[in-house]
């Protein structure tokens, strides 16, 4: 399926790997031309390189944490005409709610609501200039059903819900789609966290960590970077215009919910 997005540009976060990269080659697959961001340099310009060589697309790589002023202003620079934006970081760490302080919240609104919304604010006036844009912001299935040992993520990611589905509105009539990816587990280095975490809690080892969850997925596995990355896509194509302040699930049928 052609998705008429060759020759535009993206920026990417939080891509050097997981669900993130995920995103960036099927974007390539595309045809489109990317600006990669993560904090490490060395497995970004790993993932680049790859990108390079498989798709013969341009790749800049900006090595930086959005989550700062300085961090954003470096990536913003290298990103300041992009078409499509995907925004993306990595989840606050799984507690109790007696767990977590004002900085703890803080630090997770900074990377999962704040950072966001200023690459927004930043990239959708051009986007609106020119008459076009997308941006798909990776949230969390924690957004539709709150999961407890998550409530950071829960609050940060819902902040970010919240304000995607106002502005999102205010910006259609431009040519310019805001919408939210809510992924369910899929097999990255998050879900290898999040089952050691269940494992140390429930005594087991991280193998039957996974195999107890797997049982609580209908599609009875996890999901992959290649599935979560073409569904991101569709989602940044022309196709997907009327398209307007959506989150889209993807968790294998986990939740269980008939909106």
């Amino acid at each position: 399926m052609d998705l008429g997005i060759s020759g535009k540009r993206a920026l990417v976060c939080a891509s050097s790997k997981g669900l993130g990269l995920g995103c960036a080659e099927a974007l390539a697959d595309a045809g489109v031309d990317l600006v990669m961001n993560a904090r490490g340099s060395a497995a970004l310009e790993e993932s680049a390189q790859k990108i390079r060589d498989t798709y013969g697309v341009d790749v800049v790589t900006v090595a930086a944490d959005v989550t700062t002023p300085d961090g954003q202003a470096r990536v913003l620079e290298a990103a300041k005409d992009v078409d499509i934006l995907v925004t993306n970081a990595g989840g606050p760490p799984p507690g109790m709610w007696t767990d977590w302080d004002r900085d703890d919240f803080i630090q997770a609104l900074d990377a999962n609501m704040l950072a966001p919304i200023a690459l927004i604010k930043a990239l959708v006036p051009g986007m609106m200039a020119r008459g076009w844009g997308r941006v798909v912001n990776i949230t969390s299935v924690s957004v539709k059903a709150p999961i407890g040992v998550l409530g950071l993520s829960n609050s940060a990611r819902a902040g970010l819900t919240g304000y995607v589905a106002g502005t999102a509105r205010q910006v259609a009539g431009s040519g310019v789609t805001i919408n939210n990816l809510q992924p369910g587990i899929h097999a990255t280095d998050r879900a290898v966290s999040l089952d050691g975490g269940a494992a140390q809690a429930q005594g087991i080892s991280i193998e039957q960590a996974k195999v107890n969850r797997c049982a609580t997925i209908p599609a009875g596995r996890y999901g992959t970077r290649e599935e979560f990355g073409a569904t991101c896509a569709f989602m940044c194509s022309q196709l997907a215009g009327f398209m307007v302040g959506q989150n889209i699930l993807l968790d294998g049928g986990a939740t269980n919910s008939t909106m």
